[in-house]
């Protein structure tokens, strides 16, 4: 068995709440531009065992990692079926525009389906958190989704940056329960409440930032448990997600890193050691904080 072939064999997915199988690590793909570098870090992906990407409408690749993909997969003796993608409607179009901002992810990543979609935020872009058409927008959005859901354009459809509060108004609504919530979760920021929450309601919790955007790669207690593992602090990081059956979407354009990331099931944190890494928690954002959205 080749060393891919070792790598996907021991990759864990995590069974949606509608069936749908999707692996617990993927590649993020935020600020990656440009075709030769979407086309060299999917190369690599690929190649070291990843089936899963993560994109969005506003990260302005769809179109690069699309056709990047399809020229790809031959290459490395793939198909369509056995990978996982996900974007994300842009928060520009909420509302009435939901449903266009869906068919444009679908033509630029033309790949046939998509495996999972997401409300990228839970406010309109050019609208105050505090406006109270925000509810609306969000209702009307999900319908769109789970009209598109309904016809086999998206296998699951899920939301990003939502808070408790948010979820309960969704849920409240909707025909279709959301299957992920996607949001940035950390040492730092290590949301109990909303993690209790998706648990009891069977919504999968996948991470980004999980390294803190770089913040907590040089934090001496990463370091050091990662020095007593043998482990590189990206790892430490993206395995205390794991642990916690939370799902985790690193970010690089470097083959190494690449490689680095992904091999995270052949070692396993302590108890205390994952204590010691949820005590860092000091309620820290790096990214976005969707709390004042109304």
């Amino acid at each position: 068995m080749s060393g891919v072939e070792s790598q996907v064999k021991a990759m864990k997915s995590v069974r949606l709440n509608n069936g749908v199988e999707m692996p617990l690590v993927g590649l993020g793909t935020f600020k990656l531009r440009g075709y030769e570098a979407v086309y060299q870090a999917l190369d690599a992906a690929l190649a070291h065992g990843y089936r899963s990407f993560d994109t969005a409408s506003v990260y302005q690749n769809e179109a690069d990692i699309g056709k990047a993909l399809r020229d790809l997969l031959p290459r490395h003796g793939l198909s369509r079926r056995d990978l996982f993608i996900t974007s994300k409607l842009s928060p520009r179009d909420h509302g009435r525009e939901a449903e266009a901002g869906c068919l444009r992810s679908l033509e630029a990543l033309d790949c046939g389906y998509l495996d999972l979609y997401l409300i990228h935020w839970p406010g309109k872009q050019g609208h105050k958190s505090e406006d109270a058409r925000h509810p609306a927008w969000r209702q009307e959005s999900w319908q769109a989704l789970e009209r598109l859901y309904g016809s086999g354009a998206f296998r699951a459809i899920g939301v990003s940056n939502y808070t408790v509060g948010h979820l309960q108004e969704l849920l409240a609504s909707c025909q279709v329960r959301p299957a992920v919530l996607q949001v940035e979760y950390h040492p730092r920021l290590v949301q109990e409440e909303l993690l209790a929450f998706c648990t009891a309601n069977g919504i999968h919790l996948q991470a980004y930032s999980s390294l803190g955007t770089g913040c907590l790669l040089t934090e001496p207690t990463v370091q050091a448990l990662a020095a007593s593992y043998g482990r590189t602090p990206a790892q430490v990081l993206l395995r205390w997600a794991l642990q916690q059956e939370i799902g985790v979407i690193p970010k690089s354009s470097h083959p190494e890193r690449i490689a680095q990331n992904i091999q995270l099931f052949d070692f396993v944190l302590s108890e205390e050691d994952m204590g010691v890494l949820k005590r860092m928690h000091t309620d820290t954002w790096y990214c976005w904080d969707p709390r004042l959205v109304v």
